[in-house]
């Protein structure tokens, strides 16, 4: 019997809704003008980068040697040089890494609350595991999402990153539960999926544009009984 949920935070719960626009518009007040189009497919291209490049027994924010704010600030000024624009001021990184830690350029799925009502009228117990920094409670808390989940977990706060198995075992002993009790929802085959399956957590995947387990969160508490 599926006791708790554990979800995904980005492309789960909520998206950035205009990653381009809203590093135009901060590069723009210290003296960067460029087009949210190239910002945009510069910021994918790094990500890229990052992502390939990282290792999953450590954070890549809490390992690096200034922190997330260090990351975030080399990982602008890495979307600058892709965009073939001069590097960023320092207060420009601040300024986008304090506008990341709000709730204003994220956009809450409509699925989202629907389905943790109904999962909540369930007693299903509900939990967040995401590679992502420090400030996402805070960003869970501005979208008025924070107080539905008994635990927020991070990789910054775990030290590892999805797929590795200690951040998933660290969700299921912060809610005191056999890793057969819980499932775990996420848009990622491998770092939600196949990481949650390998300390034997129930997984599904999301996928809203189809080709997934779920095409809306809205069909996880429907799920719940084949795991029983």
């Amino acid at each position: 019997m599926i006791e708790a949920v554990t979800l995904d935070a980005n492309r789960t719960l909520f998206e950035a809704c205009d990653l381009g626009g809203e590093y135009a518009r901060v590069l723009a007040r210290h003296g960067l003008e460029l087009p949210a189009a190239r910002l945009g497919a510069a910021i994918a291209a790094a990500w890229l980068e990052v992502s390939c490049a990282a290792d999953p027994k450590r954070d890549r924010f809490a390992a690096h040697p200034g922190g997330s704010r260090g990351f975030w600030r080399g990982f602008v000024e890495r979307v600058c040089a892709l965009a073939e624009a001069p590097r960023p001021s320092p207060f420009a990184a601040a300024e986008l890494y304090e506008r990341f830690a709000g709730p204003e350029p994220y956009r809450v799925y409509p699925d989202v609350e629907p389905a943790l009502d109904e999962l909540a009228a369930r007693g299903v117990r509900l939990a967040v595991v995401s590679n992502w920094d420090e400030r996402l409670p805070r960003v869970l808390a501005g979208l008025g999402l924070a107080g539905r989940f008994e635990a927020i977990l991070t990789s910054a706060a775990v030290g590892v990153e999805k797929p590795h198995p200690a951040i998933f075992t660290a969700a299921v002993e912060r809610l005191g539960l056999s890793p057969g009790r819980v499932l775990h929802v996420g848009d990622s085959a491998r770092e939600d999926v196949e990481g949650a399956r390998g300390i034997d957590l129930n997984a599904l995947r999301l996928a809203r544009d189809g080709g997934g387990d779920l095409a809306s969160l809205e069909e996880v508490a429907s799920r719940l009984a084949a795991f029983a």
